[in-house]
């Protein structure tokens, strides 16, 4: 669904939809619409919000290095309508699906450790090699 499309789509109370929050995704229940924004309840997380600076991304040594927590079960947020899109498929366990979600993130940010490091190995070797 395009952003035109989604801005557009009429989500009713009580729909289930799926919810970027910055660098969040969420399973969400639509309560109301606010103009470009609609008010949501979190009823599962799909993908945990990346740690560290927005606007610094994978960035060590950013000023304020951000600790950023999932949104709770039935938080309530405001989400802007091209981020929202419907919900298919069952609705995970808000616990479980937190878990999820962290053990994920944890696999992708090991496996961007192991590349980091593979790379500098390559590096290094190369760096030899043109000497």
């Amino acid at each position: 669904m395009s952003t035109a499309e989604n801005e557009m789509h009429e989500y009713q109370a009580g729909d289930l939809v799926q919810a970027e929050v910055r660098t969040g995704v969420y399973a969400a229940e639509f309560m109301e619409r606010n103009g470009p924004r609609a008010l949501v309840s979190i009823k599962a997380v799909l993908k945990h919000p990346e740690q560290g600076d927005l606007h610094q991304p994978y960035n060590p040594d950013a000023a304020m290095f951000h600790e950023r927590r999932a949104l709770s079960y039935t938080e309530k947020t405001n989400v802007l309508l091209r981020d929202l899109k419907p919900y298919r498929g069952e609705l995970p366990d808000y616990k479980l699906s937190l878990h999820a979600a962290v053990e994920a993130e944890k696999r992708s940010l090991d496996s961007l450790l192991r590349w980091a490091a593979k790379s500098l190995e390559l590096l290094e070797q190369l760096e030899k090699d043109y000497r």
